[in-house]
C-alpha cells in the first residue's frame, strides 16, 4: 500500500505526465530494484527509473498507485511512500533514515541468533542427533535453523516461480540448498543460508551507511527560517516565507532562502554550495544564497526568492535526481545480469547431469554437488549494486567540490573526453574590460565619441557596454528613452532626438554603408561610432585572460585532450591575442551565435569517426545553444544562475576554469573504481566457478566468496564519494611543453 507523509497529498499527483520522485522503503536489493524497474518500463511508463543508490523512483504521478501493485506483485515489502514537504524528500528517500535501518537490522538479528545456535548445535552433537529418534532430529534442528534464516528467501523464490521469473538470487540459494538437503549435506545446506543471511544483512547495513554517506552530502537544507513579523520572530519552515518577508540569521545558523542583506556584517561559508572553504564577507546589499552558512554576526536579509526556486533546492534535486539518468555501462550490466543468471543455471544443470552420463565412474552426487557451488556464485548482486552506488558517489564527490553533474551518463561522458571547445569571454578571459584608449575621428573629441557609445550602450547588460558606461563620467545625464536595438553579433543602434547612432564592430558599420578606415586594434577589442552615419570614433577596450587558464589547458593536456577550441564572437586579432596566449589549437572568431552551433556541429562530425567526446565550455546564459549541442555541456559561474543550471549538463558553481579539469579527474576516477569492481566480480565468479566445476570448491566458500565481493564492491564504490585532489606544485610553464602556434579563423 501507498504511505502518506502527515499532511495531504501532495499537488503533484493531480498533475499529468511530469516525472516525480518518490521514495522507496525497504529496497535493499539491487537485483530486485531492475526486475521492478524492467517491468513498470514494460507495463506502465517507460520513462519509469528506479535509482538503487537513492532509493527512489521517478515514475508519472498519475501511475503511482498502479506501480505500487506492480511492486507488489515483485517485492511485497518494498512501499512508495508520498511527502509534500520539500525538506523531507532527501530524508525520505531513504537516505537519512538511520533509526529505521537500525530498527530494521535489529529485527533481522533475532532469527539470526537463534537460527546460529542451532546450527553450531547440530554441528556439535551431530552424531548423538544422527541416532537419535531414528536420525529425524537432526533433521529438525538443521530444517529449524534453515527455516529461520531461509524463509524469505524461499517465499520470494516461491512467489516469483508464480509469476514465471525463475532466474533471481532467491531461485539460486533455494535450489542450491535444497540440493544439499536432497544429496544429505544438512550442514552445508543450512550453513549456506546461514552466511547468505549474514551477507544480506551486512549488504543492507553496507548500502545504509553508502546512503547514509550521500545524505551528509545533501544534508544541507535549513530546517527553520527565522521570520520577522509584527509580533516578534517566528520560527517556520522555510516554504512558508514569502518573497519580501524578513529574516533573521545568527552565527552558526544556514542561511534558508536566497535573499539581500539590509543589515548587519557577517562571512558566510558558501563550501555547501562551491566547495570553496574560504569564507566571504557580507554587508548590507550584498546577495546571499540558501545553504550558506553565516559564520560570525547577526544578519537580516529580506527574502528574493521562495524556497522551491532558490538555488539550493535547485542543487538538491538535480543531485537526488543524478541516479535517474543512467551511464550505458549500468545499463548494460543491468542487461547483462538478466542473461548472465540463466545461463549460469542452464551451465549448472549441465555440470550436474552430463558428466555421469558419458564419464566412466562418475558420481552424481558429486557432480551435483559441484553444479550447487556454480548456483551459489552466480548471484549478481555484486554487479548490480555496486556500479550504480559507484556513480551516485562520483555525483556526490563532484558536488562537493562545487561541480554539478546532471547524471551518470554525463559523468562518464566526461571520463571521455578529448576535445574541448572554450567560449572566450567570461570563460577564458575574465569579462571585466575596461577602457584603454580612445580614438576619434577629425571633428569629434574623445569626450564626445565616449558620450555617444555611453547613450547608445545605457540599456545594455553586455560587458563591454557596462565598461562604456563605467568610463563614462555623465552616465546620470543620459537619456533613458528612445529606440535601442541590440543587433546579434555585431553591437545596438540607438535613436535618442535627432541623433541615430550606432556603436559596434566593423561589420556594423560598413552594414550601414558608413566608410572609414578602423585603427589598428593590436589584439585588443575595438568598439566603432558612428553618429548621424558619420564615423565618430573607435574606443579600445581590453580583457584580461583569467590567471588560472593557462594552468587549466596545461592540466587538460595532461589529461589526454587531444584538441582544445576557442570560439568567440570577438575580432581575429583579439582572439589571437587570448589564444597564442594559451597556445590554444583552433581558434573561431567574429563568430554569431548561430555559427558557433555549427562549428561544435562541424567538430562532432569529425569525431564519429574516434570514440572521444566534445565538451563546450561556456557561461550558460549566452551560449545555451551551444551547451545543448555539445556532448557535454559545461557551464561556469552557475552559482545563482538558473540559465546555467537548465542549459548545462554539468554545472561549475564558481568561476574557476580548474573545475573543468578536475570535473573530467573525478570522472575517470569514479569509472576506474566501477571497472575496479567490474574486474574483481568477474574474477572471483570465474575463479569458483572454474574451482567448482573442478571439485576443488565447496558450498561454504562459494557463498563467502559471492558475499564477500558484494560487501568489497560496495564499500569500493564509496571511495568516489570521499574523492580528494592530489596537491600539485603551482605551475608556472606553459600551457604546452613545447611551443605551439594557434590556428586562426
Amino acid at each position: 500500500m501507498l504511505k502518506k507523509g502527515s499532511e495531504t497529498m501532495p499537488d503533484a499527483i493531480n498533475a499529468h505526465g511530469a516525472p516525480k520522485t518518490y521514495p522507496l522503503r525497504h529496497l535493499d536489493c539491487a537485483n530486485c530494484a531492475a526486475k521492478i524497474e524492467a517491468r513498470l518500463q514494460k507495463e506502465l511508463d517507460s520513462n519509469a527509473t528506479i535509482s538503487f543508490a537513492t532509493g527512489t523512483l521517478s515514475i508519472d504521478p498519475t501511475k503511482v498507485e498502479a506501480a505500487q501493485r506492480v511492486i507488489d506483485a515483485i517485492e511485497p515489502g518494498v512501499v512508495i511512500e508520498l511527502s509534500n514537504r520539500p525538506q523531507e524528500t532527501a530524508s525520505a528517500a531513504g537516505l537519512g533514515s538511520g533509526s529505521i535501518h537500525s530498527h530494521q537490522h535489529s529485527v533481522k538479528l533475532w532469527p539470526l541468533a537463534i537460527a546460529g545456535l542451532l546450527f553450531v548445535s547440530g554441528l556439535i552433537f551431530k552424531s548423538e542427533l544422527t541416532n537419535m529418534a531414528g536420525g529425524w532430529a537432526e533433521y529438525i534442528v538443521f530444517v529449524t535453523a534453515y527455516l529461520l534464516v531461509g524463509n524469505g528467501v524461499l517465499r520470494a523464490a516461491m512467489r516469483n516461480a508464480l509469476q514465471g521469473q525463475f532466474f533471481d538470487e532467491n531461485f539460486l540459494m533455494t535450489i542450491a540448498t535444497l540440493g544439499a538437503f536432497a544429496i544429505g549435506n544438512l550442514p552445508e545446506a543450512v550453513g549456506v543460508m546461514l552466511f547468505y543471511y549474514v551477507g544480506e544483512l551486512l549488504q543492507d547495513i553496507a548500502v545504509s551507511r553508502s546512503r547514509g554517506s550521500i545524505q551528509a552530502l545533501l544534508d544541507i537544507r535549513p530546517d527553520t527560517a527565522n521570520l520577522k513579523t509584527a509580533t516578534g520572530i517566528t520560527e517556520v519552515s522555510p516554504n512558508q516565507v514569502s518573497i519580501g518577508d524578513v529574516i533573521l540569521v545568527r552565527p552558526g545558523e544556514r542561511i534558508p532562502l536566497d535573499g539581500e542583506v539590509t543589515d548587519g556584517e557577517s562571512f558566510v561559508d558558501t563550501s555547501a554550495l562551491t566547495g570553496e572553504s574560504v569564507p566571504q564577507r557580507v554587508v548590507p546589499g550584498k546577495a546571499v544564497l540558501a545553504g550558506m552558512v553565516n559564520n560570525s554576526g547577526l544578519l537580516q536579509i529580506r527574502v528574493t526568492k521562495t524556497y522551491s526556486e532558490t538555488s539550493l533546492a535547485r542543487i538538491l534535486e538535480l543531485v537526488e535526481h543524478a541516479a535517474n539518468r543512467k551511464a550505458p555501462t549500468e545499463q548494460f550490466i543491468t542487461k547483462f545480469a538478466r542473461y548472465y543468471t540463466p545461463s549460469v543455471v542452464i551451465g549448472a544443470a549441465l555440470v550436474a547431469f552430463l558428466p555421469p552420463l558419458f564419464i566412466p565412474g562418475a558420481a552424481l552426487r558429486d557432480w551435483v554437488h559441484r553444479a550447487l557451488v556454480l548456483l551459489v556464485i552466480s548471484c549478481p548482486c555484486a554487479l548490480v549494486i555496486s556500479i550504480p552506488l559507484g556513480y551516485f558517489g562520483g555525483i556526490g564527490g563532484a558536488s562537493r567540490r562545487g561541480i554539478l553533474v546532471k547524471g551518470a551518463n554525463y559523468l562518464e561522458a566526461l571520463a571521455d573526453i578529448d576535445t574541448v571547445v572554450f567560449d572566450k569571454t567570461g570563460t577564458l578571459t575574465e569579462g571585466i574590460f575596461e577602457v584603454q584608449d580612445i580614438i576619434p575621428a577629425p571633428g569629434f573629441t574623445p569626450e564626445t565619441v565616449l558620450h555617444l557609445a555611453a547613450q547608445a550602450e545605457v540599456h545594455s547588460a553586455h560587458p563591454i557596454a557596462l565598461s562604456i558606461l563605467q568610463a563614462s563620467s555623465i552616465q546620470n545625464g543620459l537619456a533613458q528613452e528612445g529606440q535601442f536595438q541590440e543587433i546579434a553579433g555585431k553591437g545596438v543602434r540607438a535613436k535618442v532626438g535627432d541623433a541615430d547612432i550606432l556603436v559596434g564592430n566593423v561589420s556594423l558599420l560598413q552594414s550601414q554603408d558608413i566608410t572609414f578606415t578602423p585603427p589598428a586594434d593590436y589584439g585588443i577589442t575595438m568598439v566603432h561610432v558612428a553618429y548621424n552615419s558619420e564615423y565618430a570614433g573607435s574606443i579600445a577596450i581590453a580583457d584580461r585572460i583569467k590567471p588560472g587558464a593557462a594552468a587549466t589547458l596545461h592540466d587538460l593536456w595532461h589529461l589526454g585532450v587531444e584538441k582544445t577550441v576557442m570560439l568567440t564572437g570577438d575580432a581575429s586579432a583579439t582572439a589571437h591575442r587570448v589564444g597564442g596566449d594559451l597556445a590554444i589549437d583552433a581558434i573561431h572568431a567574429e563568430l554569431l551565435p548561430d555559427e558557433k552551433v555549427a562549428h561544435v556541429e562541424a567538430l562532432l562530425e569529425e569525431k564519429r569517426q574516434g570514440k572521444g567526446k566534445l565538451a563546450f565550455v561556456g557561461d550558460g546564459i549566452n551560449d545555451a545553444p551551444v551547451l545543448t549541442r555539445a556532448d557535454v555541456g559545461i557551464a561556469m559561474g552557475g552559482l545563482g544562475s538558473d540559465a546555467a543550471i537548465e542549459a548545462a549538463d554539468v554545472v561549475i558553481m564558481e568561476d574557476r576554469l580548474d573545475k573543468v579539469s578536475e570535473a573530467i579527474t573525478i570522472a575517470r576516477y569514479t569509472r576506474r573504481i566501477i571497472i575496479e569492481n567490474i574486474l574483481l566480480a568477474f574474477a572471483v565468479k570465474a575463479l569458483f566457478i572454474g574451482l567448482g566445476v573442478l571439485g576443488v570448491a565447496t558450498l561454504w566458500e562459494a557463498v563467502f566468496a559471492d558475499v564477500g565481493v558484494a560487501l568489497l564492491a560496495v564499500f569500493n564504490s564509496t571511495r568516489a564519494l570521499r574523492f580528494q585532489l592530489a596537491p600539485k606544485p603551482i605551475c608556472t610553464c606553459p600551457t604546452r611543453p613545447y611551443p605551439q602556434q594557434a590556428k586562426v579563423f
